[in-house]
């Protein structure tokens, strides 16, 4: 389980996921401002800002 996922706006591209908590700005920075996918220019924005539950994966 992953405690932390970001994703581009516009095209859905993972650009981050991982254990350990990273700031949007330092995701920003490794791509360069850019999502690698679609090109659209990254940002943040805490208006925009979703934060939700992981949906637990049912046991057998």
């Amino acid at each position: 389980m992953c405690p932390q996922r970001i994703l581009c706006s516009k095209c859905g591209e993972l650009l981050y996921t991982g254990l350990e908590l990273e700031t949007p700005g330092e995701i920003i920075q490794r791509n360069g401002g850019y999502c690698p996918k679609c090109g659209k220019k990254l940002g943040f924005d805490t208006e925009n800002l979703k934060i939700i539950p992981e949906t637990p994966v049912p046991g057998p």
